[in-house]
């Protein structure tokens, strides 16, 4: 199956057809493998793991796939097609990345659904690109195209990060975050609550979800000499939590995992404000699977401490995987704060 903005780009396949065509931040279909039966190179940049590992397993001659901020190679490509992103203020970078791969004359393809923000394109394109021109508009999706005039500025990631100070109850941190990533530059309320109720911790702890590392700076703040392990499944994150770390002069493991598939071994300690906050079904059940997965990876004695919407129903799988009674030790009118031992 293909997403509506996929189904977009094979309605005016003719505009790539016998090109080499780059996909930044693509979604988590198969029209990568759709474009490398007529293409003779495609390339599939993925900010979401899921979203990787999805692909990867169908990678051919034709088709390399990568994760991560930015291709490892410095490849040009007849053709960019980018997936508008949900956090508007990180287009601007995919499209310098774009320009990155493109050579002089060539192509740009940027679709997204229509209520996404993609209207507000014509606004946002820098002077290297030709103005943007909607071409195709179905599916409740539209499809802009423009060509690259000029050389970009060069690529820096930290064109595209701020930086700024952080009161925490471990005390102060430089937090450092990327365009994509949501941060504040305050502490979030719930992050506080699980900040304020910090148990002592030892040996290796994970930080799941661990956005731009406030987190894990906090930990690594108070226990310095923590085994610290960071995931997320967004690569501007992890590449933010990275910043972070090296700007607090801290050091842990940042890796990409897909929920825990991608952690190993036992941790002494899992803390997290994990990335789920609406009830939807799907939601709901991804929590549910952190919730048993990070309780079975837990070591006997280990502590388990997240903190999550109270409206959430994290208290069923909680009992059901730990197999005791829930311990909520402090609450908010909108957060819970859960702590449970292995």
């Amino acid at each position: 199956m293909l997403t509506n903005p996929s189904q977009l780009i094979m309605r005016n396949h003719s505009l790539i057809s016998d090109q080499s065509v780059l996909l930044l931040n693509h979604e988590g279909d198969s029209l990568a493998v759709e474009l490398s039966h007529s293409s003779p190179q495609v390339g599939a940049l993925a900010l979401d793991y899921h979203h990787h590992l999805g692909l990867n397993n169908q990678a051919n001659k034709q088709l390399t796939c990568h994760f991560g901020h930015r291709w490892p190679q410095p490849d040009k490509f007849d053709s960019v097609i980018i997936y508008f992103p949900k956090a508007k203020n990180l287009f601007p970078y995919l499209l310098q990345l774009a320009a990155h791969h493109l050579n002089i004359g060539g192509q740009v393809l940027v679709t997204g659904e229509n209520k996404g923000g993609i209207k507000s394109i014509a606004k946002m394109m820098p002077a290297w690109f030709s103005p943007a021109h909607k071409i195709d508009n179905a599916r409740h999706s539209l499809l802009y195209v423009s060509e690259l005039m000029a050389a970009s500025a060069p690529l820096n990631l930290n064109d595209f990060a701020s930086q700024y100070q952080l009161q925490t109850p471990q005390g102060e941190l430089t937090i450092c975050n990327l365009v994509g990533v949501f941060s504040e530059s305050k502490l979030d309320l719930g992050t506080q609550l699980l900040l304020q109720h910090l148990p002592q911790l030892k040996g290796r702890v994970l930080d799941f979800g661990c956005g731009a590392g406030v987190i894990a700076a906090a930990l690594l703040k108070a226990q310095p000499e923590l085994q610290l392990e960071c995931v997320d499944i967004n690569a501007m994150a992890l590449a933010a939590c990275e910043l972070t770390l090296k700007a607090n002069n801290m050091q842990a493991k940042v890796y990409p995992s897909d929920g825990l598939a991608q952690t190993q071994g036992q941790f002494d300690a899992v803390i997290s404000n994990p990335p789920f906050h609406d009830g939807l079904q799907s939601t709901t059940q991804i929590a549910t699977d952190f919730v048993s997965a990070s309780a079975k990876q837990l070591a006997k004695g280990g502590q388990w401490q997240i903190v999550a919407n109270g409206h959430l129903p994290y208290g069923d799988a909680i009992a059901s995987a730990f197999k005791q009674s829930v311990n909520v030790i402090a609450s908010t009118n909108k957060y819970k704060l859960y702590r449970q031992r292995g």
